[in-house]
């Protein structure tokens, strides 16, 4: 069994989308109000976005 790159995960665009239209899936699914599904998105956006940013630049600095 391979391991899981988690590194290479959490910087992949496609799997901050898997997980936005997972979440909002579920949300929709037990009747949450639209209002706070709009803030868990932005939330889950904001934070992948952070982490993508943060992963991008320790690779950057690495290869200084």
């Amino acid at each position: 069994m391979t391991k899981i790159n988690w590194v290479q995960k959490l910087s992949s665009r496609k799997f901050w989308v898997a997980v936005v239209g997972f979440v909002t899936a579920l949300l929709y699914a037990f009747n949450v109000a639209d209002a706070s599904v709009e803030q868990i998105v932005g939330i889950i956006t904001a934070g992948s976005t952070l982490i993508a940013y943060i992963i991008a630049e320790g690779f950057v600095d690495a290869n200084r």
